[in-house]
């Protein structure tokens, strides 16, 4: 079995194998009517979007969009790692963390200043991420999470006026309500 592992950005030849390793890993196709959402959606950012790939075969994917950020008149846009997959034979295995670890690395250098995920704090960790009460970041989570999996990462590009509710997108609506 090769140990070589390729992260990059998803390309339209990906989609089938993304949405099958996508509801493999979560076990359900919410996720991965999600991430199709997603992509249709104007919070979709192609160049955030990655896949691991092992063998020629994709067996991750990890995508960051675009969220809204309101405090009293201001709105500004902040984004949001989610969803995370990996296919349930490669889990445990540091595929997650290098796809994740370079998708945060790009979206760094692309200027991206804040990125929220809902998860498991003992994850991520290792990736930047802090409780979002702690800058002034609240998302307010579907009733199955836990008060701690709101978390932010303050990339190079951050400034303190990032402060407020994250307001997701339509592509997020139906997900969130399940």
């Amino acid at each position: 079995m090769s140990t070589s592992l390729t992260i990059r950005p998803e390309h339209p030849e990906d989609f089938p194998a993304i949405r099958e390793v996508v509801v493999a890993a979560f076990e359900s196709d919410f996720e991965g009517d999600l991430v199709e959402r997603i992509r249709a959606s104007d919070g979709y950012v192609p160049e955030l979007s990655f896949v691991a790939e092992m063998d020629g075969e994709v067996v991750g994917h990890a995508m960051i969009s675009r969220v809204g950020l309101v405090e009293g008149a201001a709105r500004r846009m902040v984004h949001c790692l989610a969803p995370v997959a990996v296919a349930p034979g490669r889990q445990r295995s540091g595929v997650g963390e290098r796809l994740v670890g370079d998708l945060m690395a790009s979206a760094d250098q692309r200027g991206v200043p804040l990125v929220t995920v809902e998860g498991s704090p003992a994850y991520y960790r290792r990736f930047g991420f802090v409780p979002a009460a702690e800058h002034g970041v609240r998302i307010d989570l579907p009733d199955w999470a836990p008060p701690e999996a709101a978390q932010v990462a303050r990339l190079s590009s951050y400034y303190p006026e990032l402060t407020g509710r994250v307001v997701y997108p339509a592509a997020f609506q139906e997900h969130r309500d399940e």
